[in-house]
């Protein structure tokens, strides 16, 4: 076999795996859009039902003050509805991987609102400290799926309920902007910890009793997203005591504010540590 037969199938099994990866990229957004609209409809079925109610209230009663009150609450319930209806369409329709300025805050908000009811049916408590930050530059469809994947799995981790913790600030001397996830669940095996930004890994042995299982693919996308982000992810967790992801993305730089460049993938530099008990609660003394 000579050595242009070598390159020129060396060339082919490159183009094939990058394929293969785009496919599995794709494939990991849909899933995660049809975990949404599981979620979103039942809430769109509490937002009807809402709306239903008190549109028969307000029929029953000709008094001014009643039907004031009602025509509020549907009011209030039909711009609930066309906030979730934007936010699922959003993600849906933006398949661009071009970056722009983005606002991680709002990304935040946008998922914690698709999120809001199953969060609320575990009895999981969402603390959200959210600093004022500089904007990153990204795909901000692609960040929402890194957000919806580690709220998710945060949530699983805390079967029987909990509190989750969501740090949004800035690093002046790196100049990052950094992002926690931080649940108080069961945490994960140190031996594991290494693994778990694996393609098709996963430490869960099947779906719980949401539906949701482990196909070992969300924090694999999760690392490939942040690092195309040219950011970094760490885990840090210990068993019985929970687990915190972090990542850090760059500040964006005036000279990036009138580009558009598509997304490209970096070499993997992912950092694992196992001990959350002498790093996160250190930092949040």
């Amino acid at each position: 076999m000579t050595a242009m037969t070598q390159n020129c199938d060396r060339e082919t099994a490159e183009k094939t795996i990058e394929k293969l990866r785009q496919q599995l990229a794709r494939s990991e957004q849909m899933a995660a859009l049809g975990e949404l609209t599981s979620t979103t409809t039942h809430e769109f079925n509490n937002i009807l039902t809402t709306i239903i109610n008190y549109a028969k209230l307000g029929l029953r009663h000709s008094d001014e003050p009643t039907r004031t009150k009602s025509l509020d609450k549907i009011l209030n319930a039909a711009n609930r509805a066309a906030k979730v209806t934007s936010t699922i369409l959003g993600m849906a329709r933006n398949r661009k991987k071009d970056f722009e300025p983005t606002q991680l805050a709002t990304l935040i908000d946008d998922v914690l609102l698709l999120l809001e009811r199953e969060m609320n049916k575990y009895r999981i408590s969402v603390e959200k400290q959210i600093k004022i930050v500089p904007e990153i530059f990204a795909s901000g469809n692609q960040i929402q799926q890194v957000l919806l994947n580690l709220l998710i799995n945060a949530r699983q981790a805390m079967p029987s309920g909990g509190k989750l913790v969501i740090k949004l600030d800035v690093d002046p001397h790196s100049e990052t902007v950094n992002f926690i996830v931080r649940d108080y669940g069961c945490g994960i095996p140190s031996d594991q910890l290494s693994s778990i930004f694996e393609p098709f890994y996963s430490s869960k042995n099947a779906p719980d009793d949401s539906g949701h299982g482990g196909t070992g693919l969300g924090l694999s996308t999760c690392r490939e997203i942040v690092e195309a982000h040219h950011g970094k992810i760490r885990v840090e967790s210990t068993l019985g005591k929970g687990t915190a992801f972090t990542i850090k993305f760059p500040v964006m730089k005036n000279s990036q504010k009138n580009q558009k460049n598509p997304l490209t993938t970096i070499p993997s530099s992912v950092y694992s540590e196992s001990s959350l008990e002498q790093q996160w609660e250190f930092r949040e003394k």
